[in-house]
């Protein structure tokens, strides 16, 4: 018995246990999640919220011409501008992978902590990365560019429509199809894809590798994805609503602001509120798209390659385990059974008829195409 092993049985999840695990583990270790999400929406808010302020100050200013202080401020926007960009993809990367670490260790049964998360993250920051900016422009950017390239293409044919005095429907049926073919093509990549940084992150598959291995392991359960994602998107939608009409109702009744100042001080203060709403939704959200779908991830594992047995067979010792997990350790990956690749060692007759047994007998929720999914 590998006693280094968390007792932890797996084994496959329908939707509805996967959505109640993801609730569960977010709430049992609901600082840790908020923690690691904050770093992310924390960032980009710092960054916006310095280019509103610095604009906010510039606005009232702008008939004193460019005297030192406005080139100062205009200097700063530029800087904050031009620094948004890396600081976002950055933070975002590091967080996807942290969240993903964080997940995978508490579904395995292992302690989590924001400074571990995100040490694994950070020893290979450029990995994920990639991985993010792979997945941009295979969701966004390719489709995008395609997107430009046929609306140019219809301007230069000419297309009935296209001019301002020109009252026919084709330029602007043909633009709705382009946006709902770019819509679904996005919808369907990002499907496809999601599952990158969980593989990457449990497996230390390089960037490339991690979405093909997404690609395989999405196959089959790509609606079920899809109802998280929905799901999740409701969630955000109601805890933004929930968030900017208690702000905006009390920015209204500030006394302060009324007077000839009050239109400019209530759109800054309007804007500040709308990214601290933002914030906050990103932040409490996030956790609940990297611990659904990590567990996405494992449940295809464990339907399509065993990875259930495998663990089952570590904790038993009669499969090796290349190297013994600690709360210390960088690489989660370590001590779990290698995908497609398991490494077996000398098993004594009894513990052999054990397992075929085992794995002899029938299991309702493995490789049904219908039952599987539901």
């Amino acid at each position: 018995m590998n006693e280094a092993l968390p007792s932890m049985t797996l084994g496959p999840l329908r939707l509805g246990e996967i959505l109640d695990k993801t609730a569960q583990i977010y709430r049992s270790r609901f600082l840790v999640f908020l923690g690691i999400a904050t770093i992310p929406a924390g960032t980009i808010f710092v960054f916006v919220a310095g280019i509103i302020g610095l604009a906010g100050w510039i606005g009232p200013k702008v008939s004193e011409g460019l005297t030192a202080a406005n080139a100062g401020a205009w200097a700063g926007i530029i800087v904050l501008g031009l620094l948004l960009v890396p600081a976002t993809v950055g933070s975002t990367a590091l967080a996807e992978a942290a969240m993903a670490d964080a997940a995978a260790r508490s579904f395995l049964g292992y302690p989590i902590t924001i400074r571990e998360s995100y040490k694994t993250a950070w020893r290979r920051g450029w990995r994920y990365i990639g991985i993010l900016l792979l997945q941009g422009l295979a969701i966004f950017m390719g489709p995008m560019i395609f997107f430009g390239f046929a609306v140019g293409v219809m301007v230069a044919a000419r297309v009935s429509g296209y001019n301002a005095n020109d009252s026919s429907p084709l330029f602007g049926g043909l633009l709705f199809l382009l946006l709902v073919g770019f819509a679904a093509f996005a919808a369907w990549m990002l499907l496809r894809l999601c599952l990158a940084f969980p593989a990457s992150v449990v497996e230390q598959t390089g960037a490339w590798n991690a979405l093909k291995r997404s690609v395989g392991l999405s196959a089959g359960t790509k609606r079920r994805i899809l109802v998280l994602y929905i799901l999740g998107v409701l969630l955000n939608q109601i805890i933004a609503w929930m968030v900017m009409f208690p702000a905006l109702i009390l920015i209204a009744m500030i006394p302060a602001l009324q007077g000839q100042a009050h239109a400019r001080a209530m759109g800054t203060f309007m804007t500040f509120a709308m990214y601290g709403a933002m914030f906050v939704v990103r932040a409490l959200t996030k956790p609940v798209f990297g611990i659904g779908l990590t567990l996405f991830y494992f449940d295809q594992r464990i339907r399509k390659e065993g990875f259930d047995i495998e663990w089952m067979m570590q904790k038993a010792g009669m499969v090796a385990v290349p190297a013994t997990y600690t709360r210390d350790a960088d690489d989660l990956s370590a001590s779990l059974p290698a995908a497609d690749h398991p490494v077996p060692v000398p098993v004594e007759a009894h513990e052999l008829a054990t397992i075929e047994s085992f794995v002899m007998q029938p299991d309702p929720l493995r490789n049904s195409p219908d039952k599987s999914q539901a």
